[in-house]
């Protein structure tokens, strides 16, 4: 499973099948189930606070009810109906909404959703993993140099490259694909015994060809691994071959560092001559081999990736490389791009930690070398661990496995299919800057599903309250269960275009995620206040007005139909609500429901829902109160917010951070 056949035939025993096969173990990774992600964790949290919240009041209703002896029918019918009204039972539509508008709005931008939760996980991300290869540099790798062990321009070590890239099977590798490139060397007298293929461990690949006057083993690979097989090294053109003592170990890793230091990604040539009749390349026959020399490549970096790293460090999103690179190649294009290095770690010492102590270094870690692909699936399991948000941008088939562990997997159009099976988003442009765009986009969509939940909850859970609390002195009930029902939906018609609204500059600065307690917290400043004015309106109902119940419940419904509403224009923004401009279409709708409220006790409707007219000084009291109202929201709103940046920054109240 996996293998390409280019040409010829041969026996084949298989000895693995299905799952057990490499592939099979990938694809495997990728249907197991992971646990949930931040939002969904959030979401799930979200809804318990709301079903306690429900209960809680409900049944206080009832025990009010039934020990002032009320009908048992009616009060249990008004709970049910209070239990409606708190329920925000329009998330799933402006959730979905919003999340399908984020989807047409980052196609715009060449990124192909394909999971629409992952647009929300994007907003939240912190931390986004890659590799340099095509996000920072321009993934147009030319080779360079072909030079001997002591950095001279060498045409064998370019011949010896030349045979190995041509005659291996299975998928060229770009380095492959710029070897064949530089020149056409004629391979015709050359003959294709046997080949051992190229896998992460040995991270080499050795053919086995044939001239008819002699047989060799040509191997290439990371020059660390190819040096520590050979015993010689070639000198004077392959006129000589040196022992490979220890001084000239450390001389020829010398030439490689100031490859590497240079930018260079450097491939390692060696050979071997076996005997004509040598049958099959194995793994033992990849020792004693003499050293011919580098093959060294340029991948110049992108023009774009400072300008897009820059962006998506001031959007406090973290960038980190995870790459089989060597760190020295890695650094020189960090050094060119301006990026400072924190940490560095290499897949050797990677393996010989445990996942306690790994978790401990990936959080001051932003470069990961010489790493496997199960190392990258650690890498970012470690970093969800430490409870960051962690996207993966990946390209190969070995990269499905940590693109299907990370909260949002990012890949390409260009990338194998499993990857592209493995990922939540698509690529169209392999550029970070689409990713910051992307980025941003998922934290509008952010700013606009917590739009609904903060004015839901706390509007909601502020006139609930006032219901359970005018259930304690009232001969009647406050609102019939029907008025319940109709102020809800009138309510929530006014805020389905909030997946339209606009979201304020600030709340696209950082990763934010859904906080429970932040909500909480939220709803517990701004409902009260609510519940304030309601009860507020039945004292003039009761005293000024001397409202019997139908008009109270008349009074009540416009009051807090209107200021439930209006209160939208305030708590859709952090900042001036008469700064911050709501889509018109959301200005309309709740005007709309506000006349609406205001007129409907005048129609025949309000007759069939048991309204009555109110008297004209009832409108002018509602005037005054509901502005009121909105400046005492407005001032609660402000001294909530700075209290709530003063205690994040200083970190006294960790419940209180966004991230």
């Amino acid at each position: 499973m996996g293998t390409s056949v280019v040409s010829g035939s041969a026996k084949i025993l298989a000895v693995k099948t299905g799952a057990s096969t490499e592939i099979g173990a990938i694809a495997d990774s990728i249907t197991r189930h992971l646990p949930a992600t931040s939002f969904e964790i959030s979401a799930h949290r979200f809804g318990l606070l709301i079903l306690r919240l429900t209960i809680l009041l409900v049944l206080f209703v009832l025990l009010v009810n039934a020990l002032m002896h009320k009908p048992l029918l009616e009060s249990f019918l008004f709970a049910v109906a209070l239990a409606v009204g708190l329920t925000p039972e329009l998330l799933p539509m402006v959730v979905s909404v919003t999340l399908a508008r984020g989807a047409v709005s980052m196609a715009r931008k060449q990124v192909i959703v394909k999971r629409l939760a992952s647009i929300q996980n994007l907003g939240s991300m912190d931390t986004l993993c890659t590799d340099k290869t095509g996000t920072l540099t321009e993934a147009r790798i030319v080779l360079q140099q072909h030079v001997d062990p002591q950095g001279n321009s060498s045409e064998r070590v370019l011949e010896l490259a030349y045979l190995n890239s041509f005659f291996e099977t299975g998928l060229k590798s770009p380095l492959d694909e710029a070897i064949l490139d530089h020149k056409n060397i004629d391979v015709d007298v050359w003959k294709k015994i046997d080949e051992i293929p190229f896998d992460f461990e040995r991270r080499r690949v050795s053919v086995l060809v044939d001239n008819g006057e002699s047989r060799l083993l040509v191997v290439k690979g990371a020059p660390e691994e190819i040096m520590g097989l050979c015993t010689c090294y070639e000198t004077q053109g392959n006129k000589t071959q040196t022992p490979l003592d220890q001084p000239s170990r450390e001389q020829i890793h010398g030439k490689l560092a100031s490859f590497e230091k240079e930018g260079f990604r450097v491939l390692g040539i060696a050979w071997r001559e076996v005997p004509l009749n040598h049958p099959h390349a194995v793994l033992s026959d990849e020792t004693g081999l003499v050293f011919a020399g580098f093959a060294c490549f340029l991948d110049p970096p992108k023009a774009s990736a400072s300008v897009a790293l820059s962006a998506l460090q001031k959007s406090e999103v973290t960038v980190k490389i995870v790459t089989g690179d060597s760190e020295l190649v890695t650094q020189h294009i960090y050094t060119q791009l301006n990026i400072p290095i924190t940490r560095i770690l290499t897949g050797r010492e990677i393996a010989q930690m445990d996942d306690s102590v790994l978790r401990v270094k990936v959080e001051s870690t932003n470069l990961f070398c010489r790493v496997n692909p199960s190392q990258k699936e650690r890498v970012i399991l470690a970093l969800k661990a430490r409870g960051h948000v962690v996207g993966y941008l990946g390209d190969g088939i070995n990269d499905a496995p940590p693109l299907h562990s990370a909260d949002v997997g990012l890949s390409v159009d260009s990338a194998v299919d499993v990857a592209k099976e493995a990922a939540d988003m698509i690529l169209l442009n392999h550029d970070l800057n689409v990713i910051h765009a992307g980025v941003l986009e998922g934290r509008r969509t952010f700013g606009n599903i917590m739009k609904y939940i903060m004015m839901g909850t706390s509007s909601n859970f502020g006139n609930m309250f006032s219901m359970d609390g005018a259930a304690l002195f009232l001969p009647f009930l406050p609102m019939l269960p029907t008025q319940i029902l109709l102020n809800n939906i009138l309510y929530d018609l006014s805020e389905v275009p909030i997946p339209l609204d606009k979201v304020d500059a600030e709340e696209l600065q950082k990763p934010r995620e859904l906080d429970i307690n932040f909500i909480r917290n939220y709803m517990l400043v701004i409902g009260p206040i609510s519940s304030v004015f309601d009860f507020l309106t039945f004292y003039i109902m009761l005293t000024l007005l001397e409202a019997d119940e139908a008009l109270f419940q008349t009074g009540w419904f416009i009051e807090s139909l209107c200021t439930q509403v209006l209160v939208i224009f305030i708590i859709r923004t952090r900042g001036n609500p008469l700064k911050s401009r709501a889509h018109p279409i959301l200005v309309a709708t709740s005007l709309t429901v506000v006349v609406l409220a205001v007129t409907i006790p005048f129609t025949p409707v309000g007759t069939y829902f048991g309204f009555v007219p109110p008297p004209a000084r009832f409108y002018f009291i509602l005037a005054v109160m509901v502005i009121t109202y909105l400046i005492v929201v407005e001032v609660a709103k402000r001294s909530f917010y700075r209290r709530y940046h003063s205690f994040a920054r200083s970190n006294k109240y960790p419940f209180l951070n966004q991230n």
